[in-house]
């Protein structure tokens, strides 16, 4: 199956509403608005094809750039790649999950994303917060540069409330997923957010809300799910 073949059959799938939700949540260019669920039964089908993956990407659609985050074989996806499409993209919503998903799931993630933090351009510091906060979700902590960790929080904890709001949000997502991935800096990541205090983000024409990290990370550790690491860094 090649890329346009699926977006022949997936294009009737698509509907205005999703558009208009989507939009409202920082998708820009061409989208067809499929939801989620039915890219996913491609993603089932389909499982891991790198060159698939790219060529869906290139496509420039919303939908099928998605796709692509769902379907890239992460171990074949090079630092080149992952550079390529980061900078072949101006759609956030594509920048922030697709990019920052496949990277944290491969070899490259934890270099790509130090790399990535320190770009004066906001998007591409954003997908670098947003890769870090995957990594730890994913990788053992055995495979974890702890002090690196810790110096990324204290970064974070003094610079965050003078950061633009899509960093500020990404940021703030870091130190919850320090504080509910990995143990040994749980309770470090609480009292960092304790002393941030709440961040405020301009969430745009939407419902969503910034977390206050500390009571995050308490539901987390309620629910006894405290260094329970994900099998993806995608969904």
């Amino acid at each position: 199956m090649t890329a346009q073949q699926i977006i022949s059959e997936i294009e009737p799938l698509g509907n205005e509403g999703y558009c208009r939700i989507m939009r409202n949540h920082g998708v820009t260019g061409p989208i067809l608005g499929v939801k989620v669920e039915e890219l996913k039964k491609y993603e089932k089908a389909i499982k891991k094809n790198y060159q698939l993956a790219l060529d869906l990407f290139d496509t420039g659609i919303y939908d099928a750039m998605y796709l692509a985050g769902l379907i890239a074989d992460e171990s074949k996806m090079t630092k080149d790649d992952l550079r390529n499409w980061l900078g072949k993209t101006d759609n956030d919503m594509v920048a922030e999950f697709a990019v920052a998903w496949v990277a944290a799931d491969g070899p490259h993630g934890w270099e790509l994303a130090l790399e990535w933090i320190e770009s004066p351009d906001d998007k591409v510091a954003v997908v670098g917060w947003g890769t870090l906060s995957s990594v730890v979700a994913v990788k053992k902590d055995a495979d974890l540069d702890i002090p690196a960790l810790k110096q990324l929080l204290e970064r974070v904890k003094t610079t965050i409330h003078s950061e633009p709001d899509r960093v500020r949000y990404k940021m703030n997502g870091f130190v919850i997923a320090l504080g509910s991935y990995v143990p040994e800096l749980s309770d470090e990541a609480i009292l960092a957010g304790e002393e941030i205090g709440k961040v405020k983000v301009n969430m745009g024409n939407t419902a969503c809300k910034v977390p206050f990290s500390p009571e995050y990370i308490g539901k987390v550790a309620a629910k006894g799910r405290i260094g329970k690491k994900r099998k993806s860094a995608r969904c």
